[in-house]
């Protein structure tokens, strides 16, 4: 569709192009934007300008950060013996959020995908059993969503792993708090049934 003038019409195309966002929902923001003040404009712009410009990721564990290494990687009260491996930085966030992790992280930066064309040169791997080979890890704990190419990357990493003679562990699935069995489907309730524990 064309807009009534150019540089809106660039804006929405370029607002569709970010994740989740359709056309419609990209005309909203940019119509938005506009009718917001120029300070308030501003500010938006210099808050993505300073993200691409300043944020960068850790040497240590590849999370998101703006000073190296990052703040966690930093942290003297973390343990160094138990790293829980990630997918991507926002399954670290929702981790830290939880508030009961007490160790150190490593991001993957992605997970094993042949028909994406992802193989293991094009995630942080190397860089996960470079860290162990230098001692001091008893624990890797994998929290990665089971998703069929999630499971491949745990199965992978596993067997590279358990020759360190390095604990393996992952979290558990299974029925979220509040959930209802019914409604659950069938690899939750396998997962469920084999992660169950002894009260």
């Amino acid at each position: 569709m064309k807009y009534p003038a150019e540089p809106l019409t660039e804006l929405i195309i370029e607002l569709a192009k970010l994740p989740g966002i359709g056309e419609k929902t990209a005309s909203r923001l940019a119509f938005h934007i506009l009718r917001i003040n120029r300070k308030e404009a501003l500010n938006l712009a210099r808050s993505i300008l300073n993200v691409k410009d300043k944020v960068g990721f850790c040497s240590i564990c590849y999370n998101l950060t703006e000073a190296d290494p990052c703040q966690i990687c930093r942290n003297d009260r973390r343990s160094d013996e138990i790293i829980c491996v990630v997918e991507e930085p926002d399954d670290l966030m929702a981790i830290e959020k939880a508030g009961q992790f007490k160790g150190k992280y490593h991001v993957l930066q992605g997970i094993l995908s042949p028909l994406d064309g992802k193989g293991p040169g094009d995630i942080r791997i190397k860089e996960l059993l470079q860290r162990i080979n230098r001692g001091g890890t008893k624990e890797v704990l994998f929290a990665i969503n089971p998703s069929v190419e999630g499971e491949a990357t745990v199965t992978y990493l596993t067997n590279l792993i358990k020759p360190k003679n390095v604990k393996v562990t992952r979290i558990a699935y299974g029925i979220p708090m509040g959930g209802d069995l019914k409604y659950s489907d069938q690899i939750t309730l396998i997962k469920s049934m084999e992660n169950r524990r002894e009260i």
